[in-house]
């Protein structure tokens, strides 16, 4: 069977970093994807999925240390679904990714471009860089324990997605 995900998006929020009773750093963070498309009638709409992601080990500390909300990033790993009853006895579920592999996109060209004084020529435009992937030291299935996912979360569940006039883009 083949379970893989390739996913590029922004952050909605900062990380957030806890560690098992093992000592595994893990490291969660949201973002949107957003994808475009003609409907029927040629009109083009947008939908926006709202995604967690969860890294550990080596690279939940990396993302911790790098990561801030609005840096876009390109995530490998495998599709999971988040299932927990809501305080109002309601079941839900979303999905989620565990990551293998986080690679950092760099936008500083294009940011560095935007802030050029007006009147000065921007320097042109440069395809965004791509970081080397940082990958978790054993695979996901032999290196990390499972553990509770709502561990250390309210009853009522992970928190919602941000609503999309609190996103950055």
């Amino acid at each position: 069977m083949l379970n893989r995900v390739f996913l590029i998006g922004n952050l909605t929020r900062d990380p957030e970093v806890r560690y098992l009773p093992s000592g595994v750093a893990v490291t969660s963070f949201d973002i949107a994807v957003n994808e475009r498309y003609r409907d029927r009638n040629q009109e083009l709409r947008e939908e926006t999925l709202f995604i967690r992601i969860d890294t550990f080990q080596k690279l939940a500390e990396t993302c911790a240390q790098y990561l801030k909300k609005g840096k876009r990033v390109f995530v490998e790993g495998k599709l999971r679904i988040d299932s927990w009853e809501g305080k109002d006895g309601v079941k839900r579920s979303r999905p989620l990714i565990r990551a293998s592999a986080v690679r950092f996109i760099d936008t500083r060209a294009a940011e560095e471009a935007a802030a050029a004084p007006a009147g000065q020529p921007a320097r042109p435009a440069e395809k965004p860089k791509v970081a080397e992937p940082v990958e978790v030291d054993q695979p996901l299935e032999e290196g990390i324990p499972e553990y509770d996912i709502n561990a250390g979360r309210s009853e009522a569940g992970p928190e919602e997605p941000a609503p999309n006039d609190d996103l950055p883009f």
